[in-house]
């Protein structure tokens, strides 16, 4: 197979003749004639009608895609980067390692200088690397990584070669891996190279480096985003498969955003931080960056145990930052593009429900106007204080590190303090909710803006992230359109600890449901069959009273994870009795050997770990027991003992209790 040299989209020509389809749906051909010629930009709204037009219009606008990607003249052959793509054509036998890393090398190469690397494994080393794995092909269903190519942040370690921070004083060679690169590279995954960063992983700009600004790929008058700029710029520009940064503030989420790609923020602790240079010791994550949430299901599956986690139903409901409290920044485009995502949300399945963001606003503020800049000072002060003029310290950066010496231990327990009160309000604001829905950042700047306000404008970056790995949350950075302009917006989904498999399955029908490119590349999604499934353990509970939708009980339900699956009734075996006490009332039905009705009830799916939970809020006479259902099936529910029935009122032939509850109005 020969692959041709990768050609920016901008010099290819558009084709004379599109398919029919193509032809018919004018907002697929806006984003055709975008794509090809370097803008990017989408239609206000790619959901422009309705109903059954909507699904035809999706599909008009990716055969719009598919047909750019054909006719790209400056290409005889794309190759597609992404993991799953990879897989497919390395066991196809359509593709070896080789062709891969010398394709990575002519687009590398075609580039220029980006600014995306500080340093990179030799050509004649990552050739070695790939003839070595062509030769064990046979080993490639134990290798879930095979010659997937990926970029590593110069803040992680990898063997033998030198990491920097961004700083070429602090410069110095590892000798061992970080354990998640190692993980990678066990899974055949090969390192192309180290990434520029904001020195010392301060900054959501991506700007702060003296190795310069890593050009972002749809328009290099913005900035890239930070801290892990490159990283993001590889991916998103199709050298590399995915790459690993780091995420503090945000430095793993906002250059997602800018860059129109997939950004995976894990809880904290979920991967090793082993061979990390610290920013925030007590806040770091590593993070991932894909073009498909596919993709990094994958990454993560590598890098991380797995565990069991409660999924994202067909129907959910979603934190959104009510218009009082949304931050903007005077980007009017950018406010447009939150609420059209709300709306796709809402198209999916989801109910919104406003936050006050007090708490989560509040709590981003600490991390650069409180006693955590001691923490940097802590990680990198004493370098930074001995550093002359020759050590490439960047000034802003230095500004920052070594103010964290004007906080004193009072004032670290006081923040800690604070923190968790804000920390208590805002899981409060999260109850009942599958995840909040952010604006990975409320606007992009120009890298002349910074030049007025460097710091400033930085801390706005940071209005919807920084709050994420303070109250130890896992996040999903999306891509979720485009500016006018061409410029890319995301949103950030962020859930509760340990949800990145949960996360990533929504994200990839996100992914589905919305009509992207993948970065700045000719890349497809994966096949739908490589979606993530989040495996979890669920047990249904029938409930036939006040837990029933729209009825007293039901929030009880909803803030234990608890789905709605299915309506009915049981078997004809019971009586049914309205127990006295209340409000609430409550119901209880006696499973009896003649004589039953056939009562309504509902089935609702709780996380198995819930249910000790929910029983603690049950009240005798009431318990868990089995429950025979019409159509034959029996599940878990709630049971009357038989002898709180006496002196109870029978309600049987009501049939259930809202009819019940009817009579009392």
């Amino acid at each position: 197979m020969e692959i041709a040299a990768y050609e920016p989209v901008a010099r290819a020509e558009f084709p004379s003749k599109l398919p029919k389809k193509s032809q018919d749906c004018q907002p697929g051909r806006r984003f055709m004639r975008a794509t090809l010629h370097g803008t990017s930009s989408l239609p206000a709204s790619p959901f422009g009608r309705e109903g059954k037009d909507r699904a035809n219009h999706c599909a008009h606008l990716g055969a719009a895609i598919g047909v750019a990607l054909v006719y790209n003249q400056h290409m005889t052959a794309f190759l597609d980067l992404g993991v799953h793509a990879l897989h497919r054509a390395y066991r196809a036998g359509t593709l070896d390692v080789r062709q891969t890393i010398d394709e990575v090398l002519k687009r590398i190469g075609l580039a220029g200088d980006d600014k995306v690397w500080i340093s990179r494994a030799s050509d004649a080393d990552l050739r070695a690397q790939a003839a070595a794995l062509d030769a064990r092909r046979d080993e490639i269903d134990r290798l879930p990584l095979y010659g997937v190519p990926f970029a590593v942040k110069d803040n992680l370690d990898v063997a033998g070669m030198v990491t920097t921070a961004a700083c070429p004083g602090f410069a110095y060679e590892a000798t061992t891996s970080a354990a998640v690169v190692q993980r990678l590279v066990d899974a055949g995954a090969i390192m192309v190279g180290k990434t520029n960063l904001d020195q010392f992983a301060t900054g959501l700009v991506g700007v702060r480096s003296p190795y310069g600004v890593p050009r972002n790929p749809f328009d290099a008058s913005y900035v890239p985003g930070g801290s892990s700029s490159g990283s993001a710029v590889s991916v998103a520009s199709g050298l590399v498969s995915f790459s690993l940064g780091t995420d503090t503030a945000g430095s793993g989420r906002v250059p997602a955003g800018f860059n129109n790609i997939v950004g995976l923020k894990p809880t904290p602790g979920l991967l090793s931080n082993e061979g990390m240079v610290p920013a925030c010791r007590s806040l770091d994550c590593t993070s991932v960056f894909a073009l498909s949430c596919a993709d990094a299901d994958a990454i993560l599956a590598v890098v991380a145990a797995p565990h069991a986690t409660p999924s994202i139903g067909r129907t959910f409901r979603f934190g959104i930052v009510a218009a009082k409290d949304a931050e903007f920044f005077g980007d009017a485009a950018y406010a447009t593009l939150y609420a059209q995502s709300i709306e796709r949300l809402k198209g999916l399945g989801g109910t919104p429900v406003e936050i006050d963001y007090a708490p989560f606003r509040d709590a981003a503020q600490l991390l650069y106007n409180g006693p955590w800049v001691a923490e940097r000072t802590a990680a990198v002060g004493t370098f930074m204080e001995g550093a002359d003029d020759t050590a490439g310290v960047w000034p802003t950066t230095r500004q920052i590190v070594l103010s964290g010496l004007e906080y004193s231990a009072v004032d670290a327990f006081e923040g800690q303090y604070r923190l968790a009160e804000l920390k208590a309000r805002a899981f409060a604001e999260m109850k009942g909710l599958d995840f909040l829905a952010v604006p990975t950042a409320g606007t992009i700047y120009r890298l002349a803006d910074l030049e007025r306000e460097p710091v400033l404008y930085n801390s706005h970056l940071g209005h919807y992230t920084n709050f994420v790995n303070f109250f130890g949350l896992s996040a999903l950075a999306v891509p979720a359109g485009f500016r006018p302009d061409g410029m890319p917006f995301g949103i950030t989904l962020i859930a509760r600890a340990n949800a990145e498999r949960a996360l990533l399955a929504f994200g990839a029908r996100w992914q589905r449901a919305v009509p992207l490119p993948l970065g700045k590349t000719m890349s497809r999604l994966p096949q739908p069959e490589c979606d993530p499934v989040v495996v979890e353990d669920r047990i249904s509970v029938a409930v036939v009273g006040a837990h029933m939708s729209g009825l007293p009980l039901n929030g009880q339900l909803v803030e234990l994870g608890g789905r709605l699956e299915s309506t009915g009734k049981t078997a004809p075996a019971y009586r049914f009795y309205a127990l006295p006490g209340g409000p609430p009332h409550r119901p209880g039905i006696v499973r009896v050997a003649e004589g039953g009705g056939a009562i309504e009830l509902e089935v609702w799916s709780l996380p198995a770990e819930k249910i000790g939970a929910l029983l603690r809020q049950i009240p005798a006479p009431l318990g868990l027991g089995s429950v025979s259902l019409a159509n034959g099936a029996s599940v878990p529910g709630f049971l009357c003992e038989a002898h709180a029935a006496e002196g109870a009122k029978d309600i049987t032939a009501l049939g259930g209790w809202r009819a019940y509850l009817k009579t009392l109005s």
